[in-house]
């Protein structure tokens, strides 16, 4: 008699794939969800400089940080605070999804404070607000370690 050779997988090792794959899984998906929050959270960052300059830039042109906004703040009045007009009001500058709104928080014609907000997309971030203000201070609403 031949005996036929045993072809494909049994049940047993099946399973135990599912769970090694499994187990593989709930160990990557924690990981990859806090490094994507991260990368956002640069792409954030990043943008609150670059606000920053572009305040520096306005207030080189008109020697004063008011007028850059598109809202009332005191003590400049109208067109001080709230939305940008010298900047983009959105981070990441590039690409359709927006993880955070950028905001002229105060501005008076010496200093001003900048913060960008977490969009629906990030608000399981520890930072919470971001902020940046004329000297160059960074903090954040939040408890996570944020700034670099």
């Amino acid at each position: 008699m031949k005996q036929q050779k045993q072809q494909g997988f049994s049940l047993i090792e099946l399973m135990i794939v599912v769970a090694i794959v499994g187990i593989i899984s709930a160990i990557a998906y924690p990981s990859y969800v806090q490094y994507v929050e991260k990368s956002r959270r640069a792409d954030g960052m990043g943008a609150l400089v670059s606000f920053a300059g572009a305040m520096e830039r306005h207030f080189t042109v008109n020697s004063t940080y008011c007028g850059a906004g598109a809202d009332t703040l005191p003590p400049c009045g109208a067109n001080s605070g709230g939305d940008s007009t010298v900047f983009a009001t959105q981070a990441p500058l590039d690409g359709s999804v927006k993880y955070y709104d950028l905001d002229i928080t105060s501005a008076s014609a010496t200093s001003f404070t900048l913060t960008a907000t977490p969009k629906n997309g990030q608000s399981g971030d520890s930072c919470g607000n971001l902020t940046l203000q004329h000297t160059g201070a960074r903090g954040r609403s939040g408890t996570g370690d944020c700034w670099p």
